[in-house]
């Protein structure tokens, strides 16, 4: 991301602007599945959900944060560069904090470093927690079996279940059209002659309230629970955006349909489908296939993003947004059908009652 942004910030050609933002989506595809793996495995069950929430919570700040600095390009010549500048800092405080955070206690247990694992338990939970920690550690194999274990055995063998979840997960999160929103919101709110600075706003506010929420109940109701109420309030927030565009609203009937429901459709995906499933990922997965395993789903995670961001404004432009909106509310409802049979709840589990409990599940 360091390298990324310095190369971006000083580019003077097309390729190399292209190459600093082939390092930062490098690193931007290195990050989020590792940060979902370090939170589940440091964090201590009864607590869990509401640190996960955390990681979401500072995306948002992030996001608000960038809009705000980006602020002054229309205006000053070249603010782009420094934007880039001050992409470098939040980078490399990652960096020189990550050096003093502990490591994952699961980690060093599955590379047979158990007396570290035992010390860095001790640094995150307290000396009375150590050994009821370790034990749980012990009820799984030991030994990191995911680098011997080809491609084809994680996709089809015995976790083929699990990464089915997953995978389909990801990718109806993606399908219920967020990141459409997201990208072309501006372009729905200058349509009705609002300002793009305030809708930009807005949509940062109602993403970062749902994020506030979701951590507080993530804990409290559990992530099924969540997940069901979040692709319910998609599905429906998505119906009043194809309302919106149908002929039977006009003037501000259509603007209070299509703004509103494009507000409350952010809140709704920031209250569950936003931060539970790269958590709900990294609990489920088995620790023997955990790592690689998150890579494969997250890949399809970004491999949907991209197509739909790339295909949306050919789409709206062919079907309309009536009928594409429809898609994309039909994609959140399927969602909700899919959480209600598949998806296991995780509240206040440990990661080893988790797999314990899917491996039942297999078995059955």
């Amino acid at each position: 991301m360091i390298i990324g942004a310095i190369m971006s910030a000083t580019s003077k050609s097309l390729w190399g602007m292209l190459l600093g933002r082939f390092f930062v989506g490098t690193g931007l595809g290195l990050g989020p599945p590792v940060a979902a793996l370090y939170v589940a495995e440091v964090s201590p069950p009864a607590v869990r959900g509401t640190y996960g929430g955390l990681t979401q919570i500072a995306t948002c700040l992030g996001i608000m944060g960038s809009l705000f600095i980006g602020i002054p390009s229309k205006e000053i010549v070249g603010w782009w560069r420094i934007c880039f500048w001050i992409s470098v800092i939040p980078a490399a405080a990652l960096a020189l904090f990550m050096e003093i955070c502990a490591e994952s206690p699961h980690w060093l247990f599955k590379k047979g470093r158990t007396v570290e694992a035992e010390a860095e338990f001790e640094k995150l939970l307290g000396g009375l927690h150590v050994k009821p920690a370790m034990s749980e550690l012990t009820k799984s194999d030991r030994g990191d079996e995911s680098g011997t274990m080809k491609l084809s055995e994680i996709l089809f063998g015995c976790h083929a279940r699990v990464m089915f979840i997953g995978s389909a997960l990801f990718a109806l999160q993606q399908l219920s059209g967020i990141n459409a929103v997201f990208y072309f919101s501006s372009a729905t709110f200058e349509s009705f002659g609002v300002s793009s600075k305030i809708g930009n706003t807005c949509v940062g506010i109602c993403n970062l309230l749902g994020s506030v929420i979701s951590m507080i109940l993530m804990d409290k109701l559990g992530r099924k629970v969540l997940l069901l109420g979040s692709f319910l309030g998609m599905a429906v927030t998505m119906g009043l955006q194809a309302i919106a565009a149908s002929s039977y609203a006009s003037g501000f009937g259509a603007m209070y349909l299509s703004v509103g429901g494009m507000l409350l459709y952010v809140l709704s995906f920031a209250l569950g489908a936003g931060p539970v499933p790269c958590l709900l990922m990294s609990e489920i997965l088995p620790g023997k296939i955990r790592a690689k395993a998150m890579a494969i789903c997250l890949a399809v995670h970004w491999v949907i993003n991209f197509f739909v961001g790339l295909l949306f404004l050919r789409m709206l432009e062919q079907m309309g947004a009536q009928l594409l909106y429809s898609i994309f509310g039909s994609f959140s409802l399927l969602a909700v059908i899919f959480v209600k049979k598949y998806v296991l709840e995780t509240k206040g589990k440990s990661l080893q009652e988790i797999e314990i409990a899917l491996l039942a599940q297999e078995i059955v």
